[in-house]
């Protein structure tokens, strides 16, 4: 008879993969939308009120709206109010540590709950834990401290109430839960269509289930409590104005996913389908429909990615044969390898960072508007807006931020932070008295050419009177007592906030690049060399 692992080695094997995944999911606070989410709920529990109309930002109801907008711009405003409320009152209680362990918990009972899923299909422990380890993979790209952690938290747990019919009566406190937290709750209706539309497959097959009315009651039930929020059932409509969003569609994570060439989600997606058709005897409608569902809202958007996530690993999972192997040597191979990766990411210094990453933002820069005491209208780039209100608010109001609430604006803020004719005029309109620019933009690496521009030896209006790896800040008028710095400080801010993008973030070395390049066409080829030489050794680049 072969031996088995003692009984307490899975547990331990859990408890390993739990602690792994906590350490990956630990990283410093670092997203950029995660300030504004604060500031709001910071607002909301203060003030017991909606931050609307909102307060934040001076440029939201300038202009005239375009037909949807008002409807978008209440819908960003208020959707997530609960979700915004829960995470300043972490913050409040345990700092940013504690928004790091939150968002950390969170993010691995989702994949945990994946797993459970994963068990339930196929009865295998090993088939469990490799597609949590998938999901874990895919989640890590979305490492924020940001609302959408508890709709795919909800999205899981309202599958595994569906699929065990266990706890049907939370869902619809859940939903009423759910629906003030984000408006991602219309995925949970989807997933109850979903199994609504298996239980009418059934009964069309002759086959119906047993307790077929307490599923559709409860999915009734769920309505009139997730129409208990500040906008009903906008969302759908919301989703059709953001297509017409020059902003929204400006956004990253609301691109759509290259199809070519292959990258690994689109790959797993394939290989679910091709499972699917596979062992299309063994499946049921339920898979086709989420892997359907979930595949479509992927390709819609690279910020669904989840979605395809959570469900093509346990398709699988559950229904590729896995040829069965010895479980003792193989409960303790995986506890060892399962050790072996949990050094990882403490030996990178990126477990249980129960911090912010002050490096990425203009922090000496509020330091010094709030020293002195600015108030005047502030223009700053597009990603820094949410930490300036977080730090500023209320002497100071975001020109732009990641919420999106006013297209003219944005549209305005491209053309100026290009400094393209009629930048000046633009910034007169607007009243603009401070400027707080950091040097390149997050993604590309390529300079901005307006905090540049203002720094022209030239330019009599504007004066440099603050630099460093965080942020220049240039003034129409400087307070009393400040001291305007010489135009040349703007190569040594840039060159500081450079250096701090590849100290933190070497993956990411564009800007050293692009400094490279500057440099050469102002004739410093010392400079040029240095930086061209980093960007090479950084990305692998032969001379």
């Amino acid at each position: 008879m072969q031996a088995t692992s003692p009984a307490w080695l899975r547990t331990a094997i859990v408890a390993l993969a739990a602690f792994l995944l906590l350490a990956c999911f630990s990283t410093e606070v670092s997203d950029s939308d995660t300030w504004l989410h604060l500031e709001t709920g910071k607002y909301t529990a203060e003030h017991h009120q909606l931050a609307i109309p909102d307060p934040f930002s001076f440029t939201t109801y300038l202009g005239t709206p375009l037909p949807w907008e008002e409807t978008v711009r209440a819908f960003n405003l208020t959707h997530e109010w609960l979700a915004q409320t829960i995470l300043y009152l972490t913050y409040a209680a345990g700092g940013f540590g504690g928004m790091v362990l939150f968002r950390a918990l969170l993010m691995t009972a989702f994949c945990g709950l994946v797993g459970r899923w994963t068990f339930r299909r196929s009865g295998s422990f090993y088939s469990a834990l490799g597609a949590a380890m998938v999901t874990a993979f895919i989640a890590s790209y979305f490492t924020s401290d940001r609302p959408y952690q508890i709709t795919y938290v909800l999205i899981m747990a309202t599958i595994l109430i569906l699929e065990s019919r266990r706890w049907l009566w939370a869902l619809p406190p859940l939903f009423c839960f759910w629906a003030n937290c984000h408006g991602g709750f219309f995925m949970g209706f989807v997933v109850l269509g979903v199994y609504c539309a298996e239980s009418l497959w059934k009964r069309f097959r002759g086959k119906p289930e047993a307790d077929e009315r307490r599923l559709w009651l409860v999915t009734a039930a769920c309505v009139p409590c997730a129409f208990l929020n500040p906008n009903r059932f906008m969302t759908l409509y919301i989703l059709l104005a953001y297509k017409q969003s020059t902003l929204t569609s400006s956004i990253y994570e609301w691109q759509k996913p290259p199809l070519w060439p292959p990258s690994f989600l689109n790959l797993l997606l394939l290989g679910a389908a091709a499972v699917l058709v596979w062992q299309r005897k063994r499946t049921r409608p339920a898979d086709w429909m989420l892997l359907g569902l979930f595949g479509a809202a992927y390709l819609q958007a690279i910020r669904n990615s989840i979605l395809l996530g959570l469900v093509a690993p346990m398709i699988l999972a559950a229904y590729i044969p896995w040829k069965q192997v010895a479980a003792r040597w193989m409960d303790w191979a995986i506890a060892a390898l399962l050790v072996c990766a949990i050094t990882v990411p403490f030996a990178r210094g990126r477990a249980f960072q129960l911090q912010y990453a002050d490096w990425k933002y203009p922090a000496g820069a509020a330091d010094f508007l709030l020293a002195h005491h600015v108030t005047g209208p502030m223009f700053h780039s597009f990603d820094k807006g949410g930490y300036l209100v977080w730090r500023c608010w209320p002497e100071e109001r975001s020109f732009i931020d990641g919420r999106g609430l006013n297209e003219k604006a944005f549209a305005d803020y491209q053309r100026m932070i290009k400094y393209v004719p009629g930048t000046r005029e633009l910034l007169d309109q607007y009243g603009i008295q401070v400027v707080v620019m950091n040097a390149f933009e997050a993604n590309s690496g390529t300079p901005y050419v307006l905090p540049l521009a203002l720094a022209d030896p030239n330019e009599k209006e504007w004066k440099m009177v603050f630099a460093d790896s965080g942020a220049t800040v240039f003034m129409r008028t400087p307070p009393a007592g400040v001291q305007t710095l010489p135009s040349t400080q703007i190569f040594a801010g840039m060159e500081a906030q450079c250096q701090a993008i590849v100290d933190h973030d070497p993956a990411r070395p564009r800007c050293a690049g692009s400094l490279g390049r500057l440099f050469a066409r102002l004739g410093d080829q010392g400079r040029a060399r240095r930086w061209d030489d980093l960007y090479r050794s950084l990305t692998g680049l032969a001379r």
